[in-house]
């Protein structure tokens, strides 16, 4: 069973009220928010409608709200090789 994963990526303020309809029926809400729904010709329609606000992609499973927390999570910028404990465990060791 493969999923729709759906990303409102532009704003729905100042469209039609047609618009603003299809993204509730779909549950997005804000802005970079991102709802799964299945594989089907209806979601495909209604995608179709707002195709310009929203990234689509076709996943195999549903990610929990953690799980696509954690893949928007930004890289920390630095690695901890080794601790300072560690440092001076070894060091008392020699």
């Amino acid at each position: 069973m493969t999923f729709f994963r759906i990303t409102l990526l532009r704003s729905a303020i100042g469209l039609p009220r047609r618009s603003t309809d299809v993204l509730k029926a779909l549950g997005l809400k804000k802005r970079m928010g991102t709802v799964f729904h299945q594989v089907s010709p209806s979601v495909a329609g209604q995608i179709m409608k707002v195709k310009e606000l929203v990234s689509v992609e076709e996943v195999d499973r549903r990610l929990t709200k953690q799980e696509v927390h954690l893949e928007r999570k930004p890289d920390p910028g630095y690695y901890i090789e080794k601790s300072c404990v560690q440092e001076q465990g070894e060091s008392t060791h020699q």
